[in-house]
């Protein structure tokens, strides 16, 4: 039955291909919520690890800072090489292994009897996290309507602030009856419902197949899902060129992996994309480890700095889905932009107030600024790269930006401990933001979006032997 007119506007070429595709967000959200479970859990346990010392070992301040940064260090790690391996093994397959290698490092942390053991599963942990973040991202951009693309990387990406809330809730209820050891084994969950609910409704993207030259499979799989064939069996590297630049695009956007996002056509925007992510989480992490400090430098109770911590990520998560929807509309790009110059421009104006309460608005402003821009980094970047190489571009992004998330604490602390006024450390965070959108405005445009202005051509036609649909 051909789509409605309303069914066409939204992006959907049926009512069946609508299904699937939301079945598919359901399925990365959650995995992407549990991601930010487990990189709170541990600051949610931390008090008693602390005060025990039966559990893990003795721990101090300082030996626990070093802990709670190795989880960290494998997301970065994991990220990455979801980059080398998920663009040659498939979507599907490297999700469903990075599902069970997340879900098997919280429960076996969740038995560690030493602080040596302990720091060595949370980085194993982090290496699953780190393959779902980056390829979870490169899922969405291949199955999300064209309209929506940002909107559902949004949508999936809020799961980190919202599994930090879920961790929260989960250690105020349930840390003394439970222990540390039952909050951990609480994240080994998606190993029961998630693995299942993924391994029958998320299917290997069609895109990725073509790229592979399976096209049979990927017929089957538009026919299996309702997914248009139009759209889902195209490959921009079938495409006809006659320009020398479109030339070399189309050669570098064949590339698969790490080899393509550092060809030469893709070589600055590639640089410019893991610029952007290194500063948004740069500022993302810094500003949440120092703020409460720097609010009350500036005069604000202890009771007030944590209300500002509050405001920041609840702008975040409400503006982030909001400035997500525009960047439909108009494109990633200029709202990233935009987004990080709106923070530069919060941070810059916050020392001249002299009350906490006027601060709170371009607090939360400056929040959809850095934090929510981050939602649509992983759009942009996604979009900005062909399937062949869109795995390795998003573990690359990841990767890259997660050691902002390491650095920014730390640089955080050298402002602080320099005995810098708030005024200062607000002025300098403000100046990240600006460099942000400087280096988000210069990225160039997509080599596939020069290959398709030269006229795209459908893919070639699928194998006529028939061969089992690739799940």
């Amino acid at each position: 039955m051909p789509a409605t007119p309303k069914i066409q506007r939204e992006g959907w070429a049926s009512a069946k291909h609508r299904a699937p595709v939301y079945l598919i967000l359901a399925v990365v959200g959650i995995a992407i919520l549990f991601d930010g479970y487990d990189l709170v859990i541990y600051g949610a346990v931390l008090s008693n690890l602390l005060e025990d010392p039966t559990q893990i070992g003795a721990l101090s301040p300082q030996v626990a800072g070093t802990l709670g940064s190795w989880a960290m260090v494998g997301v970065m790690v994991g990220a990455l090489a979801a980059g080398a391996v998920g663009d040659r093994l498939g979507r599907r397959n490297v999700f469903l292994v990075a599902i069970v290698w997340f879900s098997i490092g919280m429960a076996v942390t969740s038995m560690a009897q030493s602080i040596v053991m302990f720091g060595l599963l949370r980085f194993l942990t982090g290496l699953g996290i780190g393959v779902i973040v980056a390829t979870g991202g490169a899922i969405i951009a291949e199955f999300a309507p064209a309209n929506r693309k940002n909107l559902f990387n949004a949508i999936v990406y809020s799961g980190v602030p919202a599994g930090g809330v879920m961790a929260s809730l989960m250690a105020l209820w349930f840390q003394d009856s439970w222990g540390w050891r039952g909050l951990f084994l609480f994240g080994a969950s998606p190993l029961l419902f998630l693995l299942p609910l993924a391994y029958v409704a998320l299917p290997e993207s069609p895109r990725w197949l073509i790229t592979r030259g399976r096209h049979a499979q990927a017929t089957a799989v538009c026919e299996k899902y309702g997914l248009p064939k139009d759209s889902f069996l195209f490959d921009p590297s079938a495409s006809s060129t006659t320009t020398a630049t479109a030339t070399q695009a189309k050669s570098d956007i064949e590339k698969t992996g790490f080899a393509g996002i550092f060809s030469r056509s893709y070589l600055i925007g590639t640089l410019l994309i893991g610029a952007m992510s290194f500063i948004g989480l740069l500022s993302t992490y810094g500003l949440n480890t120092w703020l409460p400090k720097i609010m009350q430098a500036n005069g604000a109770s202890p009771h007030d700095s944590l209300y500002s911590l509050l405001v920041l990520n609840g702008g975040a998560v409400i503006g982030g889905l909001f400035v997500a929807w525009v960047a439909d509309k108009i494109g990633a790009k200029i709202v990233i932009t935009c987004t990080f110059l709106l923070a530069a421009v919060m941070l810059a104006i916050l020392p001249q107030f002299n009350t906490v309460t006027p601060m709170y608005l371009p607090i939360a402003l400056a929040g959809i600024g850095v934090l929510g821009t981050q939602v649509l980094v992983y759009g942009l970047t996604s979009n900005y790269f062909g399937t062949a190489q869109r795995a390795a571009g998003v573990a690359w992004t990841a990767g890259f930006g997660r050691l902002g998330g390491i650095f920014g604490p730390a640089i955080g602390g050298l402002i602080i401990g320099s005995g810098a006024t708030p005024s200062t450390a607000f002025y300098q965070f403000a100046a990240v933001a600006a460099v942000g959108a400087l280096c988000t405005a210069l990225i160039p445009r997509s080599p596939v979006d020069r290959v398709l202005d030269q006229g795209p051509v459908p893919a070639a036609a699928p194998e006529k032997e028939p061969v089992p649909v690739a799940r």
